[in-house]
């Protein structure tokens, strides 16, 4: 058969299954009468209640609500579109760039008036990484919940990307555990917050799980266990002025989400997930009995100006007392909404969140930060490296939904901040590197990496 013949032939077998698709339609319309009850059934045949929602955008996030407000569902989705140019002649070669920094994808539900249920997933690195998975029963001012979510340790941490004043958090904000799987309770009142709970390991990324896994099955290991509470005052809590004080403690066994068994590693990225060396690594430390975390926050806010500061102690200790590790780091910042606007907080969360804008076309914030962190204990004879880090950022509020981000950064690290050996921290005249700060040809004082960065963000949230 010649071209045309087929044609003709596949012409007549769609004609074909047009016709029988349609007798079929249209006779099916005909004899099915429309079902005009308020009776509806699940995919599993049950009979289930009926509640109509309302659909809107408040403040351009799709929300859709029950007239009692007993159900509630909303989506929370972010991208953080990064960049940074780095100066200064670092020691160790370092490659401008941009990345996606965050793209959450979140969905988030009331439940019966007072149940809460929240899934978020983060697909940065064209990987799936689980962020908040979260099951809250909420009670008058308090709630207990379940799940995995960020532990109630230090403020900058526990408060949203979306709101932090900066691009990234401070260098020493990773003494902080972040997200772990957990079972907590909190109860604020207007002056006051209390929050503890009790967590184990980290599930968010497909490495953790697989070690904890292999850990699991072959040496028969727990998954390790950590008690973290924070309890915050606010004498002055009015609305656009609080005064805020705050402690946070945590005991903390070794996990089987870490790389060792029986171990802890401290390391840090300089305020960029672009330039991707870590200066700052004190490598893993072998036979770990506990660690405690303490920290303390002063924070206050008066219209148009916020100050944020914390101070944290990271102890390490050995088995049978064989050693004690004892680093430290802190942070203090200002911020100045120039044509004022104001700043919210949030006493049920112990934070800042999003700030009043005052004028429609958005807001303008200045604000500078000083961190340090110091990994190094002569004592015990670990030598993480310290460093510390001068920001001063930008950051323009378009609306609700959109901010734009500048951030100048100068970052100045001492002669142990190597990356465990792997990076260079002197240059002789003659150009000669050297990674060993015990060689001779090193000169006390000297040594360290030290460059400048910008970093900018376009952020959206949805």
């Amino acid at each position: 058969m010649n071209q045309k013949h087929y044609l003709k032939l596949y012409k007549h077998i769609i004609l074909l299954f047009v016709m029988l698709f349609s007798t079929t339609v249209f006779s099916q319309d005909t004899n099915v009468k429309k079902d005009t009850s308020d009776v509806r059934y699940n995919q599993y045949g049950v009979k289930v209640e009926r509640v109509g929602l309302d659909a809107e955008a408040r403040n351009g996030i799709l929300v859709f609500e029950s007239k009692d407000k007993d159900f509630k569902y909303w989506l929370d989705n972010r991208v953080y579109f990064d960049g940074a140019k780095f100066f200064g002649n670092p020691i160790n070669d370092i490659g401008d760039g941009l990345t996606i920094r965050r793209m959450r994808f979140a969905v988030k539900a009331n439940l019966w008036k007072n149940w809460y249920g929240e899934i978020d997933l983060d697909f940065a690195g064209s990987a799936t990484e689980i962020k908040d998975a979260i099951i809250k029963y909420k009670l008058k001012n308090g709630f207990i919940k379940a799940g995995n979510y960020k532990e109630s340790f230090s403020m900058e941490t526990t408060t949203s990307s979306r709101y932090v004043t900066f691009i990234e958090r401070s260098l020493p904000s990773k003494f902080a555990p972040s997200r772990h799987l957990g079972v907590a309770a909190s109860k604020w009142g207007q002056h006051w917050l209390a929050i503890g709970g009790v967590y184990f390991n980290d599930v968010g990324g497909f490495e953790e799980v697989e070690l904890s896994q292999a850990h699991n099955k072959k040496n028969g290991l727990d998954e390790g266990i950590s008690y973290t509470g924070r309890v915050a005052v606010m004498p002055i809590q009015k609305p656009h002025k609080v005064l805020h004080l705050g402690v946070a403690g945590s005991y903390r066994t070794p996990k089987t989400s870490d790389e060792e068994i029986n171990s802890y590693r401290f390391s840090t990225r300089s305020l960029t997930s672009i330039n991707r060396k870590k200066y700052i690594d004190t490598d893993n430390m072998s036979d770990v009995d506990h660690r405690i975390l303490f920290g303390v926050e002063f924070a206050a806010a008066y219209n148009s100006f916020m100050f944020q500061s914390e101070y944290m102690k990271n102890n390490v200790y050995g088995i049978d007392d064989a050693y004690t590790a004892n680093f430290d780091g802190g942070y203090a910042q200002v911020g100045w909404l120039i044509f004022g606007s104001k700043y919210n907080y949030n006493n049920a969360e112990g934070e800042f969140t999003q700030i009043s804008r005052k004028n429609d076309w958005g807001e303008l914030e200045l604000a500078f930060r000083y961190s340090y962190v110091n990994a190094n204990d002569k004592d015990a004879n670990v030598f993480g490296g310290a460093g510390e880090s001068y920001t001063l950022g930008l950051t323009y509020y378009a609306n609700s939904n959109v901010k734009m981000m500048l951030n100048y950064n100068y970052l100045n690290h001492d002669r142990y901040a190597n990356g465990k050996g792997k990076l260079y921290i002197y240059e002789d005249e003659s150009g000669k590197k050297y990674k060993d700060v015990t060689d001779l040809n090193v000169p006390a004082g000297e040594a360290g990496d030290d460059f400048g960065f910008i970093s900018a963000r376009i952020e959206v949230d949805f």
